[in-house]
């Protein structure tokens, strides 16, 4: 794909894409798809998928009461269980306001290991790492924003995304939809939306503009980006996904590069070229 031959103009040392078919087809890959980087906040869409285990083992249930008062499994999953970006303070009740929060996916976690016995990180690496084969994949850190992991992983968790074989095709289509419609909320480095849209786990692009996605991304485009100059996106409508990994940290040089390249790797893949 000549789309991804753009990651060469990014002012970083090192960088990693690669682009996913919905069958699991690697369309085209640029970089070391085995060097390790860290990937902030894309760990959510990967402690979601941890939790998407959970539920479908009977571990938890999505209405089960997790967190401050009159919050559930689902509240923080969502971002909607009231609590502040990175400490234990409520700053809404549950179901009101989109609060992205660290905090959130941390409590989440830690409400997985008093239900099933295992810390969280290892309840990950054995029902989400270990059988798609993810092997330079850990939680070393927070369940928000402390994971690690290659592009060569990240392709494999991508193709999961798109023909889950861990979880129901049902389960996948709820944690795709928006939770909670209509609220609005603060998306990280992109402002304010109204509405916020988010879905369990994976940010839901919708209408949002300026965005991390491209101008062309479909609405139903739902993943998630990091501070660590990382994001992975999933268009349905495109029948695609793609991993990018960097070694800078977000800043208007991603905010720049970012939608360009999603752009061109739509064109590509509209046109035949992957």
């Amino acid at each position: 794909m000549r789309s991804l031959g753009l990651v060469e103009q990014w002012p970083v040392d090192n960088v990693a894409v690669a682009v996913i078919a919905a069958d699991g087809r690697v369309l085209g890959a640029h970089g070391d798809q085995d060097r390790v980087y860290r990937l902030a906040s894309v760990t959510k869409p990967l402690t979601a998928y941890g939790v998407l285990v959970a539920i479908e083992e009977g571990a938890v249930e999505w209405d089960q009461p997790a967190g401050p008062g009159g919050s559930t499994v689902r509240h923080l999953i969502a971002h909607t269980s009231g609590l502040a970006f990175d400490s234990p303070t409520v700053q809404a009740p549950p179901g009101q306001r989109r609060i992205y929060s660290n905090a959130g996916f941390e409590v989440l976690a830690e409400f997985i290991h008093e239900a099933t016995g295992i810390p969280f990180a290892e309840y990950l690496a054995e029902g989400v790492f270990a059988p798609l084969g993810m092997t330079a994949s850990a939680l070393t850190g927070s369940a928000g924003a402390g994971a690690e992991s290659s592009c060569g992983d990240l392709v494999r968790f991508a193709a999961e995304l798109q023909a889950p074989t861990l979880v129901s095709k049902e389960t996948m289509a709820e944690a795709s939809t928006v939770a909670y419609p209509g609220l609005d909320g603060v998306l990280p480095g992109y402002g304010n939306k109204k509405p916020n849209d988010w879905g369990l786990g994976f940010e839901i692009r919708d209408g949002k503009s300026p965005h991390w996605t491209g101008t062309h991304s479909s609405p139903r485009t739902f993943g998630h980006f990091g501070q660590s100059g990382t994001f992975l996106w999933v268009d349905p409508e495109a029948q695609a996904a793609c991993v990018a990994l960097a070694d800078r940290d977000f800043g208007p040089w991603a905010i720049e590069a970012w939608t360009p390249f999603t752009d061109a790797v739509l064109a590509d893949l509209r046109d035949g070229r992957a």
